[in-house]
């Protein structure tokens, strides 16, 4: 059923009809619709724009047919041309030429940026939750795995020790500012656009604080011309799911190569992982996998929104059809890929002493020697030439600085005192960075502290 039509004398081609229609994908907003209307025919009642008993017959009708829906007892119809229209053509159905009411002092324009809005106010929650559970994740983790060391790198090379815990709660403060973000983009859409109508207002004496208030918005959009061409809020959404996919990325690159047998510091349980078609000893970390490549797609739905919107003189214009495609598709795929990163890690067994074993040898530690000999008065400077020359001699002879005697150090330097040798250890190294924000378990501790704040 069309909206439209005195208009139009010959029917519309039937590739144009299906190329207009929305509903393949705005039907997921069939409860929100719904909703807006029933606040909107109580105003229009309230404000005796329509009488009170037929603002009772829709307001009775929107309800059981919402709850129909939600039952499975009624369908959309697959002939409409947007959800929209599926209502109205179900609600026709029931209570007969007064369905035609409900549009009054109403336009598509305002009703979809109504729904829109209400719809995210829902799914930010939604994605906000399963954000939540992730961080609750790692908070967990790294309070279980204080006491694990692991190599730090910079460049992808062996830089120096540090905690699992800390490296954990690295993402764990990536998520807590990718929350903000959801939170923020949430809070600029909680603004109603019903009663712009479709571009100038509406000369019927409409009441929106009253709607507002049905709806649960926390103001009303002030400008008419502005409430129906801003998807500001579907760009800003979109772009805080693509930067926290960007975090799970590059924490499922690092759960790829630590489940690699080269480094073997975690394994995955099988409920997340996947075998070989042809190769029966494999253990596939496949939801990390995908997690990294499905960042690719919100990314391209983010770039979908600015291009769609880049182009657009005021008010509507039906390119923005095409903003609920991306927006859902972003939404989801961030949900999806945040409850699995989720699932994934909560059962994920960290191999401590294959991550200690990965230290040992690998120099990690030379900055520490620096600077001891930096406490001892030398210039860092100084210190830091006198330990690249240790290290090369010990690469020269196939030694570690873990191997090294007070001695060998004093030929290098006689300024190198036994403080020396305890800070050429893993754990040792890690431990004397307890600076606030730091690897050393005190400072761990502050943060694990701090995180839990936040989450409470």
């Amino acid at each position: 059923m069309a909206l439209w039509g005195g208009r139009f004398e010959g029917e519309t081609d039937a590739l144009v009809w299906q190329f207009n229609q929305s509903l393949s994908f705005d039907r997921r907003l069939w409860r929100e619709d719904i909703t807006g209307s029933i606040a909107h025919v109580t105003m229009l009642a309230k404000q005796g724009i329509i009488a009170q008993d037929e603002g009772r017959t829709l307001r009775e009708a929107l309800t059981a047919l919402r709850d129909d829906l939600a039952s499975g007892a009624v369908t959309l119809p697959g002939d409409a041309e947007d959800i929209h229209s599926a209502i109205e053509q179900l609600l026709r159905e029931r209570v007969g030429p007064v369905a035609g009411k409900l549009h009054t002092a109403r336009s598509r324009n305002d009703q979809v940026a109504t729904d829109i809005r209400l719809w995210l106010k829902g799914a930010s929650g939604d994605l906000r939750r399963s954000v939540r559970e992730l961080r609750e994740t790692l908070l967990r983790l790294a309070d279980e795995n204080l006491g694990v060391v692991l190599p730090g790198r910079t460049h992808h090379q062996h830089a120096q020790p540090v905690l699992l815990s800390h490296h954990l709660l690295a993402y764990f403060w990536m998520l807590t500012r990718d929350d903000g973000r959801i939170t923020d983009a949430a809070r600029r859409a909680d603004a109603l656009p019903l009663g712009a109508g479709a571009l100038a207002g509406t000369p019927f004496p409409i009441d929106r604080e009253f709607v507002r208030q049905e709806l649960g918005f926390a103001t009303v959009c002030p400008n008419s011309l502005d409430a129906v061409a801003d998807r500001d809020f579907a760009v800003e959404y979109t772009a805080a799911a693509s930067l926290a996919m960007l975090h799970l990325s590059r924490l499922a690159e690092e759960i790829v190569l630590w489940n690699a047998p080269e480094f073997g510091f975690v394994e995955l349980s099988d409920a997340v992982t996947t075998g070989s078609s042809i190769m029966p000893q494999k253990k596939n970390p496949d939801v990390a996998e995908l997690i990294r490549g499905k960042t690719g797609r919100v990314y391209g739905d983010l770039v979908t929104l600015f291009t769609l919107m880049k182009g657009l003189v005021l008010a509507y214009n039906k390119d923005m059809q095409e903003d609920k495609e991306p927006l859902f598709d972003a939404h989801d795929t961030a949900l999806a890929c945040t409850t699995l990163m989720n699932r994934l890690l909560a059962d994920a067994k960290f191999k401590p002493e294959r991550m200690k074993a990965a230290i040992y040898g690998d120099f990690s530690t030379a900055t520490d020697l620096a600077d001891a000999l930096a406490a001892e008065g030398v210039p860092f400077r100084e210190a830091h030439e006198i330990v690249g020359r240790l290290v090369r001699e010990c690469l020269a002879k196939g030694r570690f600085l873990e191997t090294l005697t007070l001695t060998d150090l004093r030929q290098s330097d006689p300024r190198f005192t036994d403080s020396a040798l305890k800070a050429v250890t893993a754990v040792a190294s890690a431990e004397a960075r307890d600076s606030y924000g730091g690897t050393g378990s005190s400072a761990v501790r502050v943060q694990i502290a701090e995180a839990r704040q936040t989450l409470a």
